[in-house]
């Protein structure tokens, strides 16, 4: 709370992605999620969904001119950055993934801290993504 008040924050994450609609199917078959219906500027930015709320927007490299956004060969794709995700079904989104040859780092395993699953894996752009169950899953 500030001052009293109650403030709502939701994160919504960009990245700079090589191919827009590539990356859409990629996170839309792993999270089981929708993206924006076919629209104009559907080769240079998405949005993927769950459940109605929006999840991640793609943007692709060198369009618009935004900053940070431009000059894909001068960045490290993600250094330092996790696209962490909490999935309720952890086993079908794990098999997802697998389906869909994902470069895996880390298989699936038990985090003892939060009691939880997870899977550490890289997107089609070389970001990490982690899927992990909901907090406590395994204290259960």
């Amino acid at each position: 709370m500030l001052l009293g008040m109650t403030v709502s924050v939701e994160a919504q994450p960009l990245i700079a992605v090589r191919d827009v609609r590539a990356s859409s199917r990629w996170y839309g078959t792993l999270l089981a999620a929708d993206s924006l219906p076919e629209h104009k500027h559907r080769d240079f930015y998405d949005r993927v969904f769950s459940s109605g709320r929006l999840i991640l927007q793609l943007h692709a490299w060198d369009e618009q001119q935004h900053p940070n956004l431009i000059n894909a060969k001068a960045a490290r794709c993600g250094h330092g950055v996790l696209l962490w995700f909490q999935v309720e079904d952890f086993d079908s989104t794990a098999n997802r993934a697998r389906e869909l040859r994902a470069e895996v780092i880390q298989e699936a395993h038990v985090n003892p801290a939060p009691q939880h699953r997870e899977m550490w894996l890289r997107d089609p752009d070389g970001y990490v993504v982690v899927i992990a169950s909901p907090d406590g899953e395994m204290s259960l």
